[in-house]
């Protein structure tokens, strides 16, 4: 979302609670207080949580973070928000700042409740949020503190299976600005950036296949499904799904540039790993 931290924080909060009324209660049960350490989600923890959406002084940004276990060791439930100034330089490099949110589930809730049901719930989460490009995959999902030493691990699988995601949402968030990460089960396209694409009409005209749905949203905004399930495309057993190659040739002017200097997770490597899908 290219937007401030202040205009996007009542939205957010509002996902958030969807995504709470969503899952099994009392799941979440953990966050990261105002000193970074992980405590217990009880009254002090909502209040030090809304402290920080809606009363923290002018900052740079804003982090929540939200889990199922104090450790942060395993994947499942977890919420996390990064919201930034946008527009001051002192603030963001190369205007690529943005204010993030990721919400992840179990494979296990995907299996139980069904694509159409994730599906529902978000259109729902993104009917919330004034996006310029989001997306639902399956995914590597780590604590942030956790996910250099885990990336160096996931190299194989990820070389193999091109259709599971991984990600740092605050290094995404920092150089995305209006462009795209590439082409998803669920990819959300918003403004400016359904524009630079050509629009709605222009789409469809090149991503004619028919396991891809267009569902247009308010705001002129679009989300694409790219089939009835996620698929994480072994590469041993068959090609790149068409309409993901499609779709990813379509945003690939648009791709934003993530990694560091540390190999092998560098610039190089995500540059390519970014455009896996696109040839």
């Amino acid at each position: 979302m290219r937007r401030t931290h202040a205009d996007v924080a009542h939205a957010v909060w509002r996902a958030l609670q969807i995504y709470l009324r969503a899952i099994p209660p009392g799941t979440i049960g953990w966050y990261a207080n105002l000193d970074g350490d992980m405590a217990e989600l009880d009254d002090k923890g909502w209040a030090d949580i809304r402290e920080t959406m809606f009363e923290s002084p002018e900052a740079g940004a804003w982090h929540v973070s939200l889990a199922e276990s104090p450790s942060c060791e395993t994947g499942g439930y977890g919420f996390d928000y990064t919201g930034r100034r946008i527009g001051i330089p002192h603030y963001e490099r190369d205007g690529g700042a943005t204010s993030a949110v990721y919400l992840s589930f179990p494979t296990e809730y995907l299996l139980e409740h069904g694509p159409t049901r994730l599906r529902a719930l978000a259109l729902e989460l993104g009917r919330e949020l004034p996006f310029s490009f989001g997306y639902a995959s399956l995914a590597f999902v780590s604590h942030p503190g956790n996910w250099y030493g885990v990336r160096r691990q996931l190299i194989p699988l990820l070389e193999r299976y091109p259709g599971l995601d991984v990600y740092l949402l605050s290094e995404t968030s920092t150089v995305i600005g209006t462009g795209a990460r590439g082409a998803y089960w669920l990819t959300f396209l918003g403004q400016p950036l359904l524009d630079q694409l050509g629009g709605r009409v222009s789409l469809r005209e090149r991503l004619c296949f028919p396991e891809v749905t267009f569902e247009p949203m308010e705001g002129e905004r679009l989300l694409l499904t790219l089939g009835e399930w996620p698929e994480a495309m072994d590469r041993e057993t068959g090609a790149v799904p068409r309409q993901y190659r499609a779709l990813a040739q379509v945003l690939e002017p648009y791709l934003c540039d993530e990694g560091g200097q540390w190999p092998p997770i560098t610039r190089e490597f995500m540059h390519r790993w970014l455009r896996r899908l696109c040839s």
